[in-house]
């Protein structure tokens, strides 16, 4: 009995040994903050104006995502009787009938944020997209978005210039980069301080092996002559079936080297994206020395559409855990969460102080009224 009453302190202290040695073990395995990443590109509606509603994404982003920028998608996709019949399309690979561009998702995307707390409302930065890139007049409906919505709108886009299967659906005119249409809607981005995201990808569906990227002089042409708008490329140029062009690396570092194309970032998202990334060693290699050699160039975006999950909505943040892993601490920062907070914190108060100047003017091809 003596024995055993002296061995009770000492068990018990191996006791709280053991439990503080667990939960420290715990807490180092733990992400080291939360949250986990920004969202640079999430589509809050999919091709037929149907989607998530916001106070339910909000449960979903939870306290894994931060902040989201936040858009519909600026094309419907038409329901043709006479293509389709009752099977009703959903998305634009279901059908051959056309895609035209809906400009009330503007307004519907500013209904949802403005229906949230000013809390809730400060994780979002909502961007216009319903306008028609080929339209002199698109500058003009941006402008009347800002005017009508004043305190909602941080940036503009998605939206698209060359898109694999997308561009040649659109019903009117086929987009370019060399329209001076588009000219036009940087040019006024770049006045307001609006945050701009394209879709252009670089190079045509299945090209030839070894050939010239189709549409990198012209993209690089149109970066050059907006040095004064913030400019996010999309996918680092890349498709669902654009894969990355030869050397795609070394065209990106001649963009990001270039003191000419300073304004210029790139968005990482979509898993379209992500499986060519993470395809091999060698490409995540790549992929990492690049980062780490520019890490305040780059930004991380889910490209999800509508997601019913967190799990869904974390799917490519989940497929990048390889590349996580290969960036260093600085460049793994920036990318999931800095680089957003320093692109949007500058875009909201450049905004916010133009529409301070401007709320109440309105101009129809540059004249004001």
């Amino acid at each position: 009995m003596k024995n055993s009453k002296m061995c009770r302190p000492s068990a018990a202290f191996a006791l709280v040994f053991l439990l503080t040695s667990s939960l420290l073990s715990v807490a180092q395995d733990a992400p080291s903050e939360l949250p986990l990443c920004n969202d640079v590109h999430f589509h809050l509606t999919n091709y037929i104006q149907e989607g998530t509603d916001i106070h339910d994404f909000l449960r979903i982003m939870g306290n894994k995502v931060g902040r989201v920028a936040l858009f519909g998608i600026p094309l419907q996709q038409q329901w043709s009787y006479r293509s389709d019949g009752d099977r009703a399309p959903t998305y634009y690979l279901n059908t051959d009938a056309p895609l035209y561009y809906y400009s009330f998702t503007d307004a519907w995307i500013a209904m949802a944020y403005k229906s949230l707390t000013k809390a809730e409302q400060s994780r979002f930065d909502p961007m216009i997209t319903g306008f028609n890139p080929t339209d002199m007049y698109a500058a003009d409906h941006i402008r009347r978005v800002l005017q009508t919505f004043p305190g909602v709108f941080s940036g503009i886009g998605e939206f698209t210039i060359h898109k694999e299967f997308v561009s040649a659906k659109i019903a009117g005119e086929v987009a370019s980069l060399q329209d001076p249409a588009l000219d036009r809607i940087l040019d006024f981005a770049g006045e307001v301080g609006l945050v701009v995201l394209i879709h252009n990808d670089m190079d045509v569906p299945f090209a030839k092996e070894g050939s010239e990227p189709a549409y990198l002089d012209q993209m690089k042409a149109l970066l050059k002559r907006h040095s004064k708008t913030t400019i996010i490329w999309a996918h680092t140029g890349m498709g669902r079936v654009v894969r990355p062009v030869r050397n795609h690396a070394a065209h990106l570092e001649e963009i990001l080297q270039d003191p000419a194309f300073n304004h210029v970032n790139f968005d990482i998202s979509w898993d379209e994206v992500a499986k060519y990334i993470v395809s091999s060693p060698e490409a995540l290699r790549i992929t990492a020395d690049l980062i780490d050699r520019y890490p305040d160039r780059f930004l991380f975006g889910s490209d999800e559409v509508a997601p019913k999950t967190q799990e869904a909505y974390l799917k490519v943040y989940s497929m990048y855990v390889p590349l996580w892993s290969l960036l260093n601490q600085q460049a793994s920062e920036k990318v999931l969460k800095g680089n957003y907070e320093r692109i949007f914190d500058n875009a909201r108060k450049r905004v916010r102080a133009w529409e301070a100047a401007n709320v109440g003017v309105r101009s129809v091809a540059g004249q004001s009224f």
